[in-house]
This record gives structure tokens, C-alpha cells and sequence, in this order.
């Protein structure tokens, strides 16, 4: 282990290197295409905002740094199921959602140090969490963008504002993170909370909690942030696209 240098002697050292001794200026908390919650409520105070008061209580934070799918899921899951009437019935945890699922190839990929899943696997485990917890009555079907075109724009703020009209639905986005929140450029999972049709922005209901806090970003944003593959860094989900995991009443034949 090296030596420290005398208080004197480390001061001479720092003036000697000049600029090159002071911090690197530190980076934003957000960037440019993300407002915290915190910093604008006026849409959650003047609009029924159905989504946010059902799903932002349950909301908590992811369980190893793999775990946003398994968080946003079980956030969806109890908001729509509600807070139990009856005082001995828990709220559902992440740890018990993977135990009711009980898969071993979600378990691995929501560990700590965890892939993380792909688009697909989201739909496939959601689709589980729904059957594994009772909640029959519902489906989860995918909208997947290829494109920027404005068809997909067009179909996309045509579910965005369905799902704005009530609870009875839910909408998980799997989105590059970085391209919202200007940092980390990967794959995450978070669950979306409102939909302004007026200033065309969502509200994202993060489940990275040690780094965010809800926030706002346009709409094509976050169409971006779903186009975006995956860097090669990540391994197995290098390339890997988004979109958004609908929750939404069964349809029933005649």
C-alpha cells in the first residue's frame, strides 16, 4: 500500500498539475430528455391520472440489478389487483411472484449480476405472473415498433391513450434507459404511470431506485429508447430491441 505524502507536499503536487488535478465536471442526475416527477406535477394534479394513483404506490425497487422485469411486473400485478381488503392477505413481493411463477430461466436472469431477459421473455413471463396469481381474466399482448414511421407513432399514442383512460390495463415498456435518462445505455424494464395526450410525454414508474425516481419523457423519446438495440457489451441481449407489454382484459368469443 503506497505512502501518503505529507499535507504540504500534496498541495505543491495539485498546483503543479493544474487543471488536469481538478474533479471531472460531474454529469446531470437526468439529461435533457427526462424532467423528474418531483419537478412537474401539474399533469397528476389536474387530470384524473387513472394509471399513476392505481400502480405509483406499489412501485418499489428492483432486487438485485437484474430484477427490473420481476419489479415492474409485480408492480403492474398488485395495481391492478388493488390493496387486499382483508389484513392478514400480503401485497405481493418480488420474491413471491418468482416463487409462484417458479422459473429457473427467469430466477437466473433476474439474480444479482442476472442477464436480464429479452422482449419476448417479458411477454412470456408476464403472461405467466397473470396465471400464476390468479388474474385469468386477463392477457398480455406485445406492440413492438420496427420503425419511426407515423403509422407507429400514430399507433403508438393511440395505446398510450387507451391505457390512460383507466386502471383496468397496464403498460410495461422495455426501453434502452440511457437514451431517456442520458447514462447507461442498456435494456431495462419499467412500468408506464401517464400519458399527457396534450404535451404527447409519459411518465415512466422507475424500479431503479438506488439511481431515479419517476420521471417524464416525450413520447418519441421513448420511441427512440425502444428502437435502440442493445450494445454488444451486454452479451446474450446485444441487439435487442423494445416495446411495450399490454395488460388488458381477455378478449371473449361470442
Amino acid at each position: 500500500m503506497p505512502q501518503s505524502l505529507p499535507p504540504a507536499l500534496i498541495s505543491i503536487a495539485l498546483m503543479g498539475l493544474g487543471p488536469m488535478a481538478k474533479a471531472e465536471e460531474a454529469l446531470p442526475k437526468l439529461g435533457p430528455d427526462a424532467v423528474p416527477l418531483t419537478a412537474e406535477t401539474t399533469y397528476l394534479r389536474l387530470a384524473p391520472a387513472a394509471d399513476y394513483w392505481a400502480f405509483s404506490a406499489f412501485v418499489a425497487p428492483q432486487i438485485t440489478d437484474s430484477a427490473c422485469s420481476l419489479a415492474a411486473v409485480t408492480a403492474a400485478i398488485n395495481g391492478l389487483r388493488g390493496l387486499p381488503a382483508e389484513a392478514e392477505s400480503p401485497i405481493l413481493t418480488q420474491e413471491a411472484l418468482l416463487d409462484a411463477v417458479n422459473s429457473d430461466d427467469w430466477r437466473r436472469a433476474t439474480a444479482q449480476d442476472g442477464d436480464g431477459v429479452r422482449f419476448d421473455d417479458l411477454l412470456t413471463y408476464t403472461a405467466a405472473a397473470l396465471a400464476a396469481t390468479g388474474l385469468d381474466h386477463l392477457e398480455a399482448t406485445r406492440f413492438r415498433p420496427l420503425d419511426d414511421s407515423d403509422d407507429t407513432r400514430a399507433a403508438l399514442h393511440a395505446l398510450l391513450e387507451a391505457n390512460e383512460a383507466s386502471a383496468e390495463d397496464a403498460l410495461l415498456v422495455y426501453y434502452n434507459q440511457g437514451v431517456v435518462t442520458g447514462d447507461w445505455d442498456g435494456p431495462h424494464v419499467a412500468l408506464i404511470g401517464a400519458y399527457d395526450l396534450i404535451s404527447e410525454r409519459v411518465l415512466i414508474l422507475e424500479v431503479d431506485r438506488e439511481w431515479y425516481i419517476p420521471y417524464w419523457t416525450a413520447t418519441e423519446t421513448l420511441l427512440a429508447a425502444m428502437l435502440r438495440p442493445a450494445p454488444e457489451v451486454h452479451g446474450p441481449l446485444a441487439g435487442e430491441t423494445g416495446g411495450l407489454v399490454h395488460i388488458h382484459p381477455a378478449e371473449t368469443g361470442d
